[in-house]
């Protein structure tokens, strides 16, 4: 049966100060009216079932993912004591699934993405199911076909057309780490590159096999933590275990060595049928919105003279008026205001470090 796994471990620092520590940017109506991860849910129904639904969350943000999705069990909301990155994240949610389930296969979606329509998307997954079906063995990606030379996402190389499977599904040549300009521009010439959208689908027992072969020690510590699950004993299993876990994404912990193995070359790639994009950054929004005359992307009440190319983000009934500036992110909040370049995306994360050590946690 086919569970759906949703990674909300992200804090969504780049998209301060509107989100925070215990209500990051999977919490907020960053792309409609609904939260992230509302609409991340709602897009696998009805054909994936709320009792095959399953959230990875943290503790200082799982109360408020409880309460956004009270229709999931609670015992399928499984809270990290301490993030570790996607492979301990997708290695914990397996154990788990496959204590309910031995035959389960995994979706596996970030929280956070920006994916229609849900038809085309309800497609290339179940071409993805069909694949898995035919080989049990494989790991199925989804690539992206890029709309501009990127340097904010990974990529996939296609290779050749795997036989037998459903026609689009292709070998995993290579995955790229995020490029600089120039070779951005080169993948997306080439048109043989996807961007790397971290979206997967796989039985939870195949990937388990695959950590125990590429991060052994990881897998032998989540043995440790399956006899405890839905007993008294699963949080301080938790505890002691999955802190030492080795912080690691799926791509590097497993993926890569998976695509190269020579045992067995079981990662495969389709073509994405659908939109897609990963709001990473204030600097995203454009993309999503149109903008006015002056190239200002608004959200919120505002009114400006001689103002270019600014994204101004403000909620309630606060007014933002701006006269003679351009290129700036403008985000009022009640009890914190960003003004900042847009062109320095990493300075945001610079200030939180700031924000840090100058005792403004609360703002955090």
């Amino acid at each position: 049966m086919l569970h759906a796994v949703v990674m909300s471990g992200g804090s969504g620092t780049r998209f301060w100060p509107r989100s925070r520590k215990s209500r990051p940017k999977q919490l907020l109506a960053l792309a409609g009216k609904k939260s992230m991860i509302r609409e991340t849910v709602d897009r696998v129904r009805p054909w994936i079932a709320e009792e095959q639904t399953w959230v990875v969350t943290n503790k200082r943000q799982s109360s408020a993912t409880a309460e956004e999705l009270p229709e999931i069990p609670k015992t399928q909301i499984l809270v990290e004591p301490q993030g570790r990155n996607t492979a301990p994240c997708i290695g914990l949610a397996a154990v788990a699934l496959l204590e309910k389930d031995p035959e389960a296969m995994m979706l596996v979606m970030p929280a956070d993405h920006v994916i229609g329509p849900k038809e085309k998307f309800e497609a290339a997954v179940l071409m993805a199911v069909e694949t898995i079906e035919q080989d049990p063995e494989k790991f199925v990606l989804f690539g992206v076909p890029p709309n501009y030379p990127s340097t904010g996402f990974g990529y996939i190389e296609r290779g050749e057309p795997i036989d037998g499977a459903p026609e689009g599904v292709y070998e995993v040549a290579s995955f790229r780490e995020k490029p600089v300009q120039k070779v951005a521009e080169e993948y997306l010439a080439k048109g043989s590159f996807y961007w790397n959208c971290g979206i997967f689908v796989w039985r939870a027992d195949k990937i388990l096999a695959a950590l125990k072969r590429f991060e052994p020690e990881m897998h032998e510590r989540l043995q440790k933590i399956k006899p405890s699950f839905e007993t008294p004993q699963w949080h301080n299993q938790l505890q002691i275990e999955f802190p030492l876990m080795r912080s690691v994404s799926i791509d590097v912990g497993v993926l890569e060595k998976a695509a190269t193995d020579e045992a067995g070359r079981n990662v495969a790639v389709i073509e994405a049928p659908f939109e897609w994009d990963d709001l990473g950054s204030w600097q995203s929004l454009p993309r999503r919105f149109e903008q006015d005359e002056e190239g200002n992307t608004v959200q919120g009440h505002y009114c400006g003279l001689e103002t270019k190319n600014c994204i101004i983000s403000s909620q309630d009934d606060h007014l933002i008026a701006t006269i003679g500036v351009e290129d700036l992110i403008i985000v009022h909040t009640p009890d914190a205001t960003l003004v900042a370049r847009k062109d320095d995306e990493n300075a945001i994360r610079q200030l939180i470090e700031k924000l840090g050590e100058n005792d403004y946690g609360k703002y955090l």
